[in-house]
């Protein structure tokens, strides 16, 4: 009873709701601006980062500068973070350890669902950006620098301190899913498996997700164009 009732709390959208469960084909909502609403995904691990990767599958219909992924340490607020300026720019910055490098996408790259991975490597400084799959090409950003051991990741809002000072302008409203986290960095083999094959994160897991939700956040289906077929895209 009592865990049925949890799930029906976050189903509603209730603060503080803490939770682990298998998110295969379930989206966060963000429904609405807001200076609070947020997730907070709780990592396997907790060490200093020096190779990392992340993805995440995002839709929205903002045109407002908006984050998509926060990680912040207690000297670093932009320790790793990935922002989006969809207009006049139409473009993804990333950011380590508050030092941040810009990339132009493609008109293709910004419609409807957007797969998003970028990893990060300190012994050489590069950054590999794939969107739907395609390799931007690579950039060197903050080599040699170290992440602080004890991340708070948040989706929803971006960090501009440890765990908050959260901005309404620059919240997310859309759709969330898929968001993966690796301490090292993937191959294009490995890529390639998580956008078809969902391998998971060692870091964050969205079959395996430890998060707290507070404010209006919405746990809802993953829903996809209909065709004249029984499969629907992440299966």
């Amino acid at each position: 009873m009592g865990r049925m009732l949890g799930l029906l709390l976050l189903l509603a959208g209730v603060s503080g709701i803490l939770a682990q469960t298998d998110m295969k084909d379930q989206v966060f909502l963000f429904p609405k601006r807001s200076s609070h609403s947020h997730v907070r995904l709780l990592p396997a691990k907790n060490d200093p980062i020096d190779h990392l990767t992340v993805c995440l599958r995002s839709y929205t219909q903002l045109t407002r500068s908006h984050a998509l992924f926060s990680l912040a340490t207690e000297n670093k607020d932009d320790a790793f973070l990935l922002f989006s300026y969809p207009h006049p720019t139409n473009m993804l910055s990333v950011s380590v350890g508050n030092h941040n490098l810009d990339y132009n996408l493609t008109a293709r790259d910004t419609a409807e669902w957007r797969s998003t991975c970028v990893s990060w490597d300190s012994s050489t400084g590069v950054v590999q950006l794939w969107i739907n799959g395609k390799p931007y090409p690579r950039k060197v950003l903050h080599k040699g620098h170290k992440i602080n051991a004890k991340p708070i990741i948040v989706i929803g809002q971006e960090q501009d301190s440890y765990g908050g000072n959260f901005a309404a302008d620059q919240s997310f409203m859309g759709e969330i899913t898929d968001v993966h986290m690796w301490d090292k960095v993937l191959t294009q083999q490995n890529i390639a498996d998580v956008l078809y094959k969902n391998i998971g994160g060692n870091v964050i897991n969205w079959r395996s997700l430890k998060y707290e939700v507070e404010g209006h956040v919405i746990i809802q289906p993953y829903l996809c164009e209909i065709f004249y077929s029984s499969t629907c895209y992440p299966t």
